[in-house]
């Protein structure tokens, strides 16, 4: 078996093509070489701005996902076999899960070994003390990976129960063929996937214990967050599943039932599809990480309010030494054979097993017996040493291994440099119990490997996937989801159901984009004046002003800043902007943020910020270093007039995209409270001139950068030609409520949120709010009342700190009333420091 050469999944063995490639071989002829790696290019191009990597600046390093633009087809006769064989062993392996949690018959009669049972760190003992209280299956969903075998039949080679992962990835691989290959889709009328999450999603209500006062059921997929390698999966599943997203930290259990903490309050929680391990599920009964789980969770379970899908303690089935006895295993409980055989599998712990592989062992894959995650050892491939070495390991503690037989994949058409060239692959299937039997998914997901195949027989990581393709039959019966009735949605307005965390996170990004922004803006006034060779003394006050600015905004660093209008300072700031720079790690707040939210931002918002984050990042990474300060200086000016840009195009989704509630109201409030606070920041540098109190011509600089800070010459000038004085234009930057840079509009819009937020007026912050705005006008009146207008104006500095200050007073106060999580609890033992969970 070894040796034998793999199958082709195109042409049979007679030399011919297999009839169901017949019309995608025509339309890939039509395309030709060229054009096929084209779209292939295209393809990539797509995940990485929109699919599975979507990488921003400062993500997590994934490997880039891909997708070849030739699908596998395999015909409907054979799927449905397929389909039928991995039902049954759903079967069976959930009837193993229920005598493992339950009874344990299995272990009394010696059909599995105490070793693959009290050793696998899959086994969860807290679970089987609940075995009583469950209802329903353990496993909801299963998905296998198969391979086809030189005889031709396919073979399991490794069992997903814990939670199959790859449902996202089938779903963006067809949409992202039918956009850039619909000449190869249109060839076929293919299965659709859409039926079986309807099907799932209907699924998940049924699961849902009872509700005492007849409510919706309550569903949420429990996630790691942002970090997880399946992030991007969870996404895009609860999207279109319809439920929550959700945290461990937004998660909380009060009185043996399972609540999501909003901003209305605690919501119940019925259903939990969980994609997380089981083992983190709950601090106080497995893993003590801190963030994944929720105290309590497992006794809410036993108390029966809440469902977990799959079942903490479904990833016992992947025990790779358990295929060794699953052909018994099926006789004994389902009292026939297996339809759909695996990959011939001993467990080591077996003498007569130990005896087979001792003669040969380079015939055989070598896995640890009850951990799946470990991936296999092909023993031929080793040195001599280590094949030695790995010998003596076996029979130092054989009941921790086990074997499968080596067998090379069929081999698929795949686009490569040269064309179509056959690669080995792998299937992964996907089914979800309905609640009367398993639907499979019509489709699946195919992996292949780089040629030659390594004969591993192990899925290979991420990266070149492609769309598998069950053609449509005239006479196949539709299955769609059972009826499935519900009481009447009430009709629902405003922020309430937003848990905490995520409303947390729209008002960090809200700040740190308009921070960005006003980075931007204060790089694009320096570098216009340091491009000037000789700057006149008014042009030198600004620079002192707007170095202070620099200062606090962390673009400048204060010993530098008093070298106004030399080289030090245009180098300095080009540094800033580089790699590890101020702009650079406000970028990489602002992509944290995106990614943390990804599952509440629109298509179109999240395009924009992967883009436009890209876009910047190349761009101020372009901005020479070297001793050309004037084409630095050019080049920064135009990175910084692209900030500010992107910062418009966001704020134009936003407002057109979002819903005036939720996520968009904090988004904004962040927004303002950030502008607001620079406005005041700026202003305060900016009529720090010397002299200015006894000569308000000194005062003339700081005011008109003021003015340009805020982007309101062009409204100052109207109102007053060309005349500078201090009174007016403090108004049009403090008091006008009309003005969208100045205080007042900032401080204005962030107390009608905070009246929205609250769902009534009279609220401690509203009222903090419009005190701030009261002081502006204030500040105003006493300038322009005074009989020197520049010496009161200065004069306003510590009213201005005091302002800054209490602006942020505001900040603290909104992030108290409204993002304030508990930390995880924690089981006796050390305490460990408190996770924050907030974006800040």
């Amino acid at each position: 078996m070894t040796d034998s050469a793999p199958l082709d999944e195109m042409v049979d063995g007679a030399g011919g093509f297999r009839p169901h490639w017949g019309g995608l071989l025509g339309a890939l002829s039509s395309l030709g070489r060229g054009e096929l790696a084209e779209r292939a290019g295209l393809l990539d191009q797509h995940f990485i701005e929109e699919g599975a990597t979507s990488l921003l600046p400062g993500g997590a390093n994934i490997p880039a996902w891909r997708c070849d633009p030739v699908p596998l087809i395999l015909p409907p006769g054979e799927f449905d076999a397929l389909a039928a064989g991995l039902a049954q062993r759903a079967d069976l392996l959930e009837a193993v899960l229920q005598d493992v949690y339950g009874p344990q018959h299995l272990l009394a009669e010696g059909l599995l070994p105490p070793a693959l049972v009290y050793a696998n760190p899959a086994f969860l003992r807290s679970c089987r003390e609940a075995a009583g209280h469950r209802r329903g299956p353990l496993l909801h969903l299963y998905s296998a990976d198969l391979l086809r075998a030189p005889d031709g039949q396919w073979r399991v080679l490794s069992d997903r129960t814990a939670g199959a992962t790859g449902l996202a990835h089938v779903l963006e691989n067809r949409r992202a063929l039918s956009r850039y290959v619909p000449e190869l889709v249109r060839a076929r009328e293919l299965r659709r996937h859409g039926p079986f999450f309807d099907i799932w999603q209907d699924s998940l209500q049924r699961l849902a214990p009872p509700a005492a006062d007849g409510r919706n059921p309550g569903v949420a997929m429990l996630t790691a967050g942002h970090s997880s390698p399946h992030w991007y999966e969870h996404v895009v599943l609860s999207r279109r599943l319809s439920c929550a997203l959700v945290e461990g930290g937004d998660l909380t259990v009060r009185d043996g039932a399972l609540y999501l903490k909003t901003l209305r309050g605690l919501q119940p929680v019925d259903v939990l599809l969980r994609r997380v391990d089981g083992r983190q599920m709950d601090p106080l009964e497995g893993d003590q990480s801190p963030g994944h789980g929720v105290a309590g969770l497992l006794d809410a379970v036993r108390s029966g309010t809440v469902r977990i899908v799959n079942d903490p303690g479904a990833g016992f089935a992947e025990a790779p030494a358990l295929a060794a006895f699953l052909p018994a295993l099926a006789q004994r409980l389902l009292g026939e054979p297996l339809r759909l055989a695996g990959a011939r599998t001993l467990w080591l712990g077996d003498p007569a097993a130990r005896a087979i592989v001792g003669a040969d062992l380079d015939r055989w894959m070598v896995r640890r017996a009850v951990d799946g995650t470990v991936r296999s050892i092909t023993a031929a491939a080793l040195p001599d040493a280590a094949r030695a070495e790995l010998a003596q390991r076996i029979l130092a503690a054989p009941e921790e291994y086990a074997v499968s037989a080596r067998m090379p994949a069929s081999v698929a058409p795949c686009s490569g440099p040269r064309g179509l060239e056959p690669r080995p692959v792998i299937l992964r299937l996907f089914l979800v119990h309905d609640g009367r039997g398993w639907q499979a998914l019509q489709g699946g997901l195919a992996r292949a490997f780089p040629a030659p195949d390594p004969g591993t027989g192990a899925r290979p990581a991420m990266g070149f996937s492609k769309d598998v393709w069950v053609p449509f039959e005239d006479m196949a019966e539709v299955q769609g989801p059972q009826q499935l009735s519900i009481p009447s949605l009430p009709i629902r307005r405003g922020t309430g159901d937003l848990p905490s965390r995520v409303a947390d996170n729209f008002f960090w990004l809200g700040r740190y984009l308009e921070r960005l922004e006003s980075a931007a803006r204060l790089l694009r006034a320096s570098a216009a004046r340091l491009a000037t060779t000789s700057p006149s003394p008014r042009e030198l006050a600004e620079l002192k002003s707007l170095a202070a600015c620099l200062v606090r905004a962390g673009l400048l660093d204060a010993e530098t800043a008093r070298e106004i209008g030399t080289i030090p300072v245009t180098r300095a700031l080009l540094r800033a902007v580089r790699e590890r720079g101020r702009i650079q790690s406000l970028l990489n707040q602002v992509a944290r943020l995106a990614g943390l939210l990804r599952d509440r931002l629109t298509g179109e918002m999240h395009l924009a910020l992967n883009r436009g984050l890209r876009q910047l990042a190349e761009e101020f990474d372009a901005v020479p270093l070297g001793r050309d300060e004037a084409h630095g200086l050019e080049a920064l000016g135009h990175a910084s007039a692209g900030v500010l840009g992107f910062a418009a195009t966001v704020a134009g989704l936003a407002a057109e995209n979002m819903v005036r509630g939720g996520g968009r109201l904090f988004l904004d409030l962040g927004r303002r409270v950030e502008r607001a606070q620079a406005i005041v920041a700026e202003l305060t540098r900016a009529l720090e001139q010397p002299g200015a109190a006894s000569q308000p011509a000194k005062l003339e600089p700081g005011l008109r950068l003021a003015l340009e800070l805020r982007d309101s010459v062009i409204t100052y000038r109207s109102r007053y030609l060309t005349v500078l004085q201090a009174a007016p234009v403090l108004d049009l930057v403090l008091a006008d409520e009309g003005n969208p840079r100045g205080l007042a509009f900032q401080l204005a819009a962030a107390r009608d949120m905070l009246v929205d937020l609250e769902g009534k007026p009279g609220s401690p912050l509203e009222q903090m709010a419009e005190s701030l705005i009261e002081e502006a006008g204030a500040m105003v009146r006493q300038v322009a009342e005074a009989p020197s207008q520049a010496e009161a104006a200065v004069r306003l500095r510590p009213r201005l700190v005091a302002m800054e200050d209490a602006v942020a007073t505001l900040s603290d106060g909104i992030t108290r009333r409204w993002f304030a999580l508990l930390p995880a609890s924690h089981s006796l033992g050390p305490a460990p420091a408190i996770w924050l969970r907030g974006a800040a």
